[in-house]
């Protein structure tokens, strides 16, 4: 197993790698793109904390710059990430979210290194998305990603593409520390993750892919055999048999799933499901929903979504499946300005628990060319101890981010 300090060599190698073959290379150094954003993020949490040593603000900054340029017929892409944080070590991290090289002739592309692929068309919950690990320390939302090693060949047609994917490093999760909000009684920690694989992280997976348009339909089939993502909870014992940590357990799943997107006027039709296998055990799962757009609501100019999705999983009692049997209902107001403003309201609502849900508010605009601002709000609520959001029922918190382009 790796310790965080190899992985953070690994990184840093891979990063100074890129900027030498770039410096190798007079041409390719003068046309380098630059653009990325520097983001200043302070959360602020409405409870006092369930566990000790947690405070009720946390400041951060990020900075994700991009680095693109040409090589002959190939493209390079490099996307680092780092974000100090003021109070959790955890959050304070390093990663590279794309190192990449694509080349295309005839109807191929081929890109090699480390990239990001997104699978979905579902509002509340992205059950399909599986290529990249989530960087869970980054936001609830589980919207972040960590870079994935891969080799993507993809064949193009008329109107879709057929991919193919060989994931020969696996990723873990990332968790908040001790002094992190959003955590357990205790934290999991990476340092004693368990694989089902005697290959550990370095198993290595495969996916494919089939993703088309017809007429005003969307929709994706795929299939995934490798490590699962979604790591469940155990226990890990130090020497002496004695509890030493929670810890990350990482089991081999194969899955077959589909998501689609139907368009009908102002009405969009969504589903994710999927029908997989782990540990000799078979289950299914799905969200499925749609979104109504009122264009022009009351003659403001602005458009108002309705979204509606329901989700089901037959997975129990596992820390980080949600949705078992959740309805959530939203609105999406879209203001149509020069700014590009908009409000997202969630709330999710637990059918078997009475007392369980979860709500969010997304807004955002533009400042000027170079500045944006963005307010998140994210609340839960929940008096079943095997729930998910029972651990961080009094972690409700709302986030200002203050976003700088270049």
């Amino acid at each position: 197993m790796k310790t965080k300090s190899e992985l953070l060599n690994f990184r840093r190698l891979l990063a100074t790698a890129l900027f030498l073959v770039l410096c190798l290379s007079n041409n390719a150094l003068a046309d380098i793109q630059i653009d990325g954003q520097v983001a200043i993020e302070q959360r602020v949490f409405i409870e006092d904390s369930l566990f000790p040593g947690q405070a009720n603000s946390q400041a951060s900054i990020a900075i994700a710059p991009q680095f693109e340029t040409q090589l002959g017929d190939a493209y390079i892409t490099f996307t680092p990430f780092a974000r100090i944080d003021q109070r959790d070590e955890e959050r304070s991290h390093v990663d590279i979210r794309e190192l990449l090289v694509s080349y295309f002739f005839d109807n191929w592309e081929v890109r090699a290194g480390i990239g990001r692929v997104f699978w979905g068309q579902t509002e509340s919950l992205h059950l399909v998305d599986i290529i990249n690990q989530t960087d869970f320390i980054e936001s609830i939302d589980s919207e972040d990603k960590l870079g994935q090693p891969m080799l993507d060949l993809r064949y193009l047609l008329d109107s879709g593409a057929i991919s193919f994917y060989v994931l020969p490093y696996f990723r873990e999760r990332t968790f908040p520390g001790i002094e992190g909000r959003l955590r357990g009684q205790l934290p999991l920690d990476n340092d004693f993750a368990q694989y089902e694989s005697e290959d550990e992280e370095s198993n290595v997976d495969f996916a494919v892919r089939w993703q088309q348009s017809i007429g005003n339909l969307d929709f994706g089939l795929s299939y995934f055999d490798g490590t699962n993502r979604l790591p469940e909870v155990t226990f890990a014992v130090d020497e002496n048999n004695l509890l030493a940590a929670l810890a990350p357990q990482y089991n081999q799943l194969q899955q077959v799933s589909i998501d689609a997107l139907y368009v009908m006027d102002s009405l969009l039709l969504k589903l994710e499901a999927l029908r997989g296998k782990s540990l000799n055990d078979e289950f299914s799962a799905y969200v499925a929903g749609l979104e109504y757009t009122v264009v022009d609501f009351y003659d403001t100019g602005y458009d108002l979504g309705l979204l509606m999705e329901h989700q089901y999983d037959e997975r129990e009692e596992q820390a980080f499946i949600w949705g078992q049997n959740d309805l959530m209902i939203g609105a999406r107001l879209q203001l149509n300005d020069f700014a590009g403003s908009e409000i997202l309201l969630g709330y999710v609502k637990d059918l078997d628990n009475s007392g369980t849900y979860s709500a969010t508010i997304e807004g955002s605009t533009r400042l000027n060319q170079n500045w944006r601002l963005e307010i998140n709000g994210y609340f839960f609520s929940s008096d079943i101890p095997q729930d998910p959001t029972y651990t961080i029922r009094r972690d409700d918190h709302i986030s200002l981010n203050i976003e700088y382009y270049f």
